[in-house]
């Protein structure tokens, strides 16, 4: 069965807002991004890529897939600007999708805000017809990777030599997915964990 036409449209609950990318929002996600420890784990490029002020706002709408996919800003329940993640490589015709280029303010490493926005995009493919999505990480990005496990997310193995760092050297490429299958487990999860500690 193929999947529905995803809309590219605000997604809000459990204390964050995604908002489909405008020009508008590059102040506030340089103000929230263009930071050396966002880049740290392998976000961008690696530590090598790491920008800041106007050299971040000029780099950032070449970086992220603009018009070529689901590009959302994140804000918190303030409307305060904490991050970016979007949803790209979608194919309708297998259902498969991949959930990507995720960054946030490091001010919310570790809180509700990763869970929930993950909560808010998986229902979303899901919801329209989607059966597999997609995570990855760079390998040296324990960070990430601890996230993506945490989230209920089948390892799948290494993508070798997968995209270049902005060192010069490759990155290799934890493969995570969700499956339809997984999906009601994963989502329990993710509603237990905002239950306990949301705002």
């Amino acid at each position: 069965m193929t999947a529905a036409d995803l809309p590219y449209s605000v997604l809000e609950g459990h204390g964050v807002r995604l908002e489909p990318y405008e020009p508008a929002h590059l102040p506030g996600l340089t103000s929230a991004l263009g930071r050396p420890e966002v880049f740290a784990g392998g976000w961008g490029g690696g530590p090598a890529g790491a920008r800041t002020g106007d050299a971040f706002a000029a780099w950032l709408p070449t970086y992220l897939p603009i018009g070529r996919a689901h590009v959302y800003v994140i804000r918190d329940a303030a409307r305060a600007v904490i991050g970016t993640s979007t949803i790209l490589d979608l194919a309708p015709a297998t259902e498969s999708a991949h959930i990507g280029y995720t960054a946030y303010i490091p001010e919310v490493w570790g809180t509700h805000v990763n869970p929930a926005c993950k909560l808010l995009l998986l229902t979303h493919l899901f919801d329209h017809g989607y059966g597999r999505v997609k995570l990855q990480a760079d390998v040296r990005n324990a960070r990430s990777r601890a996230g993506i496990e945490k989230l209920g997310a089948q390892f799948e193995g290494i993508a070798r030599r997968d995209a270049p760092r902005a060192d010069g050297s490759w990155r290799d490429g934890a493969v995570y997915a969700i499956t339809v299958d997984d999906w009601p487990t994963v989502r329990a999860g993710l509603e237990r964990r905002l239950a306990a500690g949301a705002p």
